[in-house]
């Protein structure tokens, strides 16, 4: 067995809270981990044959219009909680939007103005999400991540807030 990428692990950890379809484990993971971790369904797709092939899940039942479940393996959950365990590495940004932005200046003002005004509603409705999460968090880990949902919005918009739209 190779060493689980973060997406393999994303998905692993999801598996443990019960089998579940590719379809759910994508639904799952935007909403789990949507304001700090990307999971997009082409990765999810891409990550389930490779875990089953090597023994960290297995096929469960077959679902609704052939989508198929997967379930954990005692394999999966130890390789699981050794990455847990493990040094976690530098983290990577990867933001669509940082990525327009560092090319905005080949935009037209008009442009320009029409993606910041579009990120800037999307990063609202981010921020007040996040406040309503740690409002509803029990979890000490859960309160914490959301927390950093707030503070990330809110970093976002400082960004936005400061480049010039002409």
């Amino acid at each position: 067995m190779s060493e689980l990428n973060a997406t393999a692990a994303a998905l692993l950890g999801l598996l443990h809270e019960g089998p579940q379809t590719g379809g759910q484990l994508v639904a799952a993971a935007r909403e789990r981990f949507g304001s700090f971790f990307s999971v997009t369904r082409s990765q999810v797709y891409r990550e389930l044959p490779a875990l089953a092939e090597d023994g960290l899940v297995r096929l469960g039942k077959q679902g609704p219009r052939s989508s198929q479940q997967y379930v954990i393996t005692a394999a999966g959950k130890k390789a699981f909680k050794a990455w847990l365990a493990g040094e976690p590495g530098p983290d990577h940004l990867r933001s669509p939007l940082i990525l327009r932005l560092v090319h905005a200046s080949t935009l037209t003002a008009k442009q320009r103005t029409a993606l910041i005004d579009s990120a800037k509603a999307v990063y609202n409705g981010e921020h007040e999400a996040a406040r309503a999460a740690v409002k509803a968090a029990e979890d000490p880990y859960a309160k914490a991540i959301a927390e950093f949902g707030v503070a990330r919005a809110k970093a976002v918009l400082k960004l936005l807030d400061s480049i010039p739209k002409a």
